[in-house]
């Protein structure tokens, strides 16, 4: 299945946006490919306000965030993966959600699906051809 948290990010931002809330972002900004102004991070981390008053060109979908915000008055473009949002909040009232870390993966690491692994000795294979029933009286 495919990572919930894209879906999850786009379905809070709208909800905090709904609820006449500021969103913001809480960024791991030490993730590979995050695009963020490194002067404003503190501890590998930055928060961003991405209210539709203060960004442009909002772009949300399952690999990553982009948009144009305003840095001390210095436009910057930003990209943020996906994998590197910790939280996404209501400055408000800081209602919403925060994630786990997740690693970034190497470019020779692949996801090993769970079809390619041999059950385990104490499990029975599974059987292969046609299903069977059989009456049980």
């Amino acid at each position: 299945m495919n990572s919930s948290r894209p879906y999850l990010v786009r379905a809070l931002y709208e909800w905090i946006v709904d609820n006449d809330c500021t969103p913001h972002m809480l960024v791991n900004s030490e993730y590979p490919s995050v695009q963020v102004p490194q002067g404003f991070a503190s501890d590998g981390q930055i928060v961003l306000n991405v209210s539709p008053a203060a960004v442009r060109h909002l772009h949300m979908d399952n690999e990553a965030v982009s948009f144009e915000g305003r840095f001390g008055g210095v436009p910057h473009t930003l990209f943020v993966p996906i994998a590197s949002i910790l939280g996404i909040y209501a400055r408000e009232n800081g209602q919403g959600m925060v994630f786990d870390l997740e690693s970034p993966l190497e470019d020779d690491e692949e996801i090993e699906s769970d079809d390619d692994v041999p059950p385990p000795d104490n499990e029975p294979p599974r059987p292969s051809g046609r299903p069977s029933l059989k009456v049980v009286k």
